[in-house]
């Protein structure tokens, strides 16, 4: 009988990283050659398996046995700071991806102020053509359908990077930025989105916002938005749904009739539909008042 193909530790440490990496953004691996059944990450676990995974003073997995209590890093420990398009032999691009991991990793110098040689080594020198070559692969341009939440940003280098990335979405139709601690988009355009999701960062008000001038349905919960002040400009959009929960504004006095009498085009809001008592009472000309009094 033949044996099969035996594949080097390394190969298939790569091999389940890739598996590990693509299916968590939202990409079908099921047709793609590196998803194949190797003794890697990706593999499923026994139910024999007596390995529990445990956080590591580096924010890293560690895999510790339950019989030794020995911790040990996890094979795909050192590539954690990698994004996609820095691993070889794939031609998946930015487009293709619905919830792509973008947050930088840190600098050789942190890398090596916090002990992480492992992912250090990990790291090639890259060519200016090659840093070209990446942004192409990108292709953040043709994106129309993108999850960006959770990403971690802790670090300026890392806001301006993720920053770099939302410019470039000029053809995005539906964008979700949950829990990314953001705190001001105005200098951001995105020209197609018709759904963005902003829920749970630090926003304070809706002037920090991008320009979105096409947007139908937009999410702020969980944000701290005290006033309505820069919410006029979204009046000339065709806003239809708008989410607020969660807001100190919420609890403003006469709130959602002043929502609705700023967004003309707005049919619910915080989930509920526009209700009778939401319309402000008609404004009395002063003509009519004037035949009221003779």
């Amino acid at each position: 009988m033949k044996q099969p193909a035996s594949h080097s530790p390394d190969q298939e440490h790569i091999n389940g990283l890739k598996c590990y990496l693509f299916s968590s953004s939202g990409l079908n691996t099921s047709s793609h050659r590196f998803c194949k059944s190797y003794s890697s990450p990706c593999s499923a676990l026994s139910d024999t398996d007596t390995t529990l995974p445990v956080l590591s003073r580096h924010r890293g997995i560690l895999q510790q046995s339950a019989d030794s209590g020995v911790s040990s890093p996890l094979p795909s420990d050192s590539f954690k700071y990698l994004t996609w398009h820095e691993l070889k032999e794939h031609d998946v691009r930015g487009s293709q991806i619905r919830c792509p991991r973008v947050r930088e990793g840190p600098s050789e110098e942190e890398l090596f102020f916090r002990g992480e040689e492992d992912a250090l080594q990990a790291r090639k020198q890259v060519t200016e053509k090659e840093k070209w070559q990446q942004r192409l692969q990108e292709n953040w341009e043709n994106c129309a359908n993108l999850n960006l939440s959770f990403q971690d940003l802790g670090d300026f280098y890392q806001l301006e990077n993720f920053n770099r990335i939302l410019r470039r979405l000029i053809r995005v139709e539906r964008l979700w930025l949950v829990d990314n601690s953001l705190t001001d988009l105005s200098a951001i355009r995105l020209p197609r989105c018709k759904e963005l999701n902003v829920s749970k960062n630090h926003f304070t008000s809706f002037k920090q916002l991008p320009k979105i001038p096409q947007i139908r349905h937009l999410s702020l919960a969980d944000n701290n938005i005290e006033t309505l002040s820069g919410i006029s400009d979204l009046r000339s959009t065709p806003l239809e749904s708008l989410m607020l929960k969660r807001n100190p504004c919420e609890f403003k006095e006469n709130y959602r009739q002043l929502v609705f009498s700023s967004l003309p085009n707005l049919r619910t809001l915080d989930g509920v539909p526009k209700l009778p008592e939401d319309c402000p009472p008609p404004e009395i000309s002063f003509l009519s008042k004037m035949c009221t009094i003779l």
